[in-house]
């Protein structure tokens, strides 16, 4: 499958990383376990269409070295897990991981059980201290619902599926489409997924990276918008869409620039810019979040000293350019998990096509978009 870029359909402003994905931002690995098992009807154990995946924000002990985060709601209707504490405190202490809905506990306690075999202290305190029950963990989570074309009710990702996406995670390419957390869902009645893209600033902004990595599972096929084509005007699923869900869609933004949370908060914000050029209208019934962290300012679990240096960025002078990055990245990650997706049939039948890309240029040639 192509990604949009290479379909000659697609120009941004600024230009991608190595990768075109969240990976171009140093040190960050992202892996993926993907679950696809059953046919037919449901059994009260599958079919399953369904996974997880993980963002590591770098290779070291991610409790010990906590990165600087924010997180972000568009619209709240969803079941994330860890997000308060994130917002509260301004870090990120485990992996990032994003499954299927009613997976979301059973993922938590796996990143718990994974954070405590690294750090036996969590929940007993140090010798040296004497402190009891000080240090607590709070995994980070996020979900759409696979439930059209998986078994929601099994909750089949767990401890080991959880391992196995941690043992994937790599810092080159991301696999996108139907892998990992994106291997159930949907996406403007089509088949979506994972999707990734990044931008990095010109020198005069520093010459940052942003980085990009969605879950998409939102949006109705007319509404489908494509470098402000109406695309989803002219083609539309071979069969009427069974199920009408207002649906969700995670966003995970990493950059190697030293931001402090309410510079991140920004760009959060500037997310839902990228989600709108995709022709999404934040149904009331959608659970659209983001997660922001930056791999250059890190809090030590234990620091030696009260205070610290941090590096200082004067965000005004370039915050358009972070700006542009952001929302171009989410754009293009977003068609990239359209168009990297392929058919999925799942329980009951229930069938996700992918997004037919002859058509798709089809229309946008009509419009006199071929680059």
């Amino acid at each position: 499958m192509p990604r949009i870029r290479e379909l000659g359909i697609f120009e941004s402003k600024l230009p991608p990383g190595a990768h075109n994905a969240i990976t171009d931002v140093a040190g960050v690995a992202v892996g993926h376990y993907t679950l696809i098992a059953g046919e037919g009807a449901w059994t009260g154990n599958g079919p399953f269409r369904t996974g997880v995946t993980v963002i590591v924000p770098h290779e070291g002990n991610i409790f010990e070295e906590k990165v600087t985060a924010v997180t972000h709601t568009i619209n709240g209707f969803g079941k994330v897990y860890g997000f308060e504490q994130v917002r509260e405190l301004g870090t990120i202490e485990t992996p990032i991981a994003l499954t299927g809905t009613l997976n979301v506990p059973r993922v938590a306690d796996a990143l718990m059980t994974i954070a405590i075999e690294q750090n036996p202290h969590i929940g007993l305190g140090f010798a040296e201290s004497g402190r009891q029950g000080y240090h607590s963990v709070n995994p980070a989570v996020g979900e759409t619902s696979d439930g059209y074309l998986s078994d929601l009710q099994a909750r089949p990702i767990g401890l080991a599926e959880v391992r196995a996406a941690l043992a994937d995670a790599a810092t080159g390419p991301v696999a996108e489409g139907v892998v990992g957390a994106g291997t159930g869902t949907s996406c403007f009645g089509w088949k979506g997924g994972i999707g990734s893209a990044s931008r990095v600033l010109p020198r005069r902004a520093g010459s940052f990276t942003i980085g990009v990595l969605v879950q998409t599972n939102y949006g109705s096929s007319e509404e489908l918008t494509i470098c402000g084509v109406p695309v989803g005007q002219h083609v539309r699923p071979p069969k009427p869409e069974k199920r009408q869900e207002d649906g969700s869609i995670m966003i995970v933004l990493a950059t190697d620039a030293p931001l402090d949370t309410r510079q991140l908060g920004r760009l959060c914000q500037r997310a839902a810019f990228g989600l709108a050029r995709t022709g999404s209208t934040c149904h009331g019934g959608s659970g659209d979040f983001v997660v922001a962290f930056s791999t250059a300012n890190r809090t030590p679990d234990r620091p030696a000293e009260l205070g610290g240096e941090r590096p200082y960025f004067r965000e005004q002078p370039v915050m358009d350019l972070f700006s542009l990055a952001v929302i171009e990245a989410v754009e293009e990650a977003i068609y990239n998990s359209l168009f990297m997706a392929h058919t999925v049939v799942g329980r009951d039948g229930n069938t996700r096509y992918a997004l037919p890309v002859d058509d798709v240029l089809a229309v946008m040639g009509r419009y006199g978009r071929h680059l």
